[in-house]
């Protein structure tokens, strides 16, 4: 019966793209009043204003102010939207700002999309709301069977939409590792990632815009109607979003007073008074082609804008580094060209530390598998290497830093000799290097840097194992405890049956498309 559905579909393709609207970010001006909190909080013109945001419930309220408090446009891309209570309540954020006459463009990889075909018809069935699917599958069927389809075109299969960015009334954005689903947000019951955003406005917010159009306007972003052709009529599939994005869970509250581990209060609370308390400087924006892995299209071949330009970007940055780089990445696999580049800043002295997700925190077992591969030529040349502890840190997060009930590490960073930061979508691995598209900030601010490197530090301390070889070359994984450190000669907090597993599917993993 499998196998019959597979080759029915087998000879199934997408529309051919006919002629679509472009359209183009409206930049912020005073007409809104995001537009002018924006221009009285900076200090002058060309500088940008940041506010990191560890805190799962501070990133999203951030995101449903925003949408709350839009006048006249939301522009919203991201990989995943999960159907849970925090993407519907997300969904349904974009559809009551669109009621109020805001144009809402959502632009939404088509990876994870199964099962949500009525939901998103339903949404872009209101006025002024256009939703786009990127490199989208030709069958709607479940997940399975978009894989079964997709087995002749392991490139389609592979090239994904990977970046996150929400953008309102042109003035401000939120961009980062965050995709929209419970567990991003500290709001899932049993596990939830440590993850890091960036509040943004000023100057680079224009640039963000541009990088969304770049995506909007590509051959890969099919309008939604071409590919789920609607069965209802438009009333009935806005009574049916209704239904379906109807909230099931409580909405997002703060404790009187709260405040995240750096001090910040909630975003909202300065929107009210008419002023940002952001951290100003200078930054540029940097995203992948839309064609990434495929030739750019005529006139576009210049090395500025590079397919892979994030990768490129960030590797540039580690070259001129001086004195130290220190990388935050779930999924870590250097690759030939990246232990090449490490050897070479490890030869000039240059301190590196690597704060990764270790095997029991990890959500991806067989990347694991290509980063430990590395673990002991990176600890030979003297790297810092430290692997997430769930244990610790849902044991000493006290809800600050690391939320409740943590899973996994799902932050993106790289710290630049103390001065410069960057933070996006890009994990260092060869996914995030030939098939997934990303999008990130550089950041020329020591105060921010400062702030990534705090909190980096501060998960190497309380919630992480650090890495060690013995005299005779064995791996030991050290965990601070107190007066006495606990040493651990095997995969510290790994099921049994997740080592064995490894050991068995490990040398089956092309690293390639790790």
């Amino acid at each position: 019966m499998f196998c019959a559905a597979v080759l029915a579909t087998a000879c199934a393709s997408l529309p051919a793209q006919g002629e679509r609207p472009v359209s183009v970010a409206i930049e912020g001006s005073s007409v809104t009043a995001l537009g002018r909190i924006a221009l009285a909080s900076a200090p002058e013109p060309s500088l940008s204003g940041f506010r990191l945001m560890p805190s799962g419930a501070f990133a999203l309220s951030a995101r449903m102010e925003l949408a709350r408090r839009a006048e006249q446009s939301l522009d919203v891309q991201y990989f995943l939207i999960r159907h849970d209570p925090t993407g519907k309540a997300m969904l349904r954020a974009l559809r009551d700002a669109a009621l109020r006459g805001v144009r809402v463009r959502l632009l939404l990889d088509d990876l994870y999309t199964s099962g949500q075909d009525e939901l998103l018809s339903g949404l872009a069935a209101h006025e002024n709301v256009e939703v786009r699917l990127f490199n989208p599958f030709p069958t709607r069927g479940c997940l399975l069977s978009r894989f079964a389809l997709s087995l002749p075109h392991v490139e389609r299969l592979n090239h994904r939409m990977h970046n996150k960015l929400f953008i309102a009334d042109g003035a401000m954005a939120v961009t980062g590792g965050r995709n929209v689903a419970d567990e991003y947000f500290s709001r899932h019951p049993l596990a939830n990632f440590i993850d890091l955003d960036l509040f943004v406005s000023g100057a680079v917010v224009p640039e963000l815009g541009r990088l969304f159009d770049l995506y909007w306007n590509s051959a890969l972003a099919y309008p939604l109607g071409s590919v789920v052709p609607p069965r209802l009529t438009l009333p009935e599939l806005q009574a049916g979003f209704e239904e379906v994005s109807r909230p099931s869970a409580p909405p997002v509250t703060h404790e009187p007073d709260a405040r995240d581990v750096l001090g910040y209060r909630p975003i909202e609370e300065e929107l009210d008074a008419g002023r940002l308390d952001l951290i100003w400087d200078h930054a540029e924006a940097s995203a992948d082609m839309p064609l990434k892995g495929e030739a750019p299209p005529p006139g576009l071949e210049e090395a500025s804008i590079a397919s892979n330009r994030v990768r490129v970007a960030v590797v540039e940055h580690m070259r001129e580094a001086k004195s130290e780089v220190m990388l935050v990445s779930p999924y870590f696999v250097p690759g030939r060209s990246g232990m090449d580049l490490i050897t070479d800043l490890r030869s000039r002295d240059v301190r590196v530390s690597v704060l990764t997700n270790s095997l029991a925190s990890t959500d991806q077992p067989l990347v694991h598998s290509g980063y430990r591969r590395y673990r002991r030529s990176l600890l030979e040349l003297g790297v810092e290497l430290y692997e997430l502890s769930p244990i610790k840190a849902g044991r000493e997060g006290r809800g600050l830093l690391f939320g409740k009930s943590v899973g996994g590490l799902h932050s993106k960073a790289v710290v630049f000799d103390g001065l410069e930061v960057f933070v996006g979508s890009m994990n260092f691995d060869p996914r995030s290097d030939h098939y997934n598209t990303e999008i990130g900030l550089f950041i020329h601010s020591p105060r921010l840097t400062l702030q990534v490197s705090r909190l980096a530090r501060l998960a190497q301390r309380q919630a992480s194992h650090r890495l060690q070889l013995t005299a005779g070359g064995a791996l030991e994984w050290v965990t601070p405890g107190g007066a006495d450190d606990e040493v651990h000669t095997k995969e510290p907090e790994a099921k049994l049956w997740m080592r064995f597993l490894l050991e068995l599917l490990a040398p089956l993993a092309p690293e390639g498309m790790l």
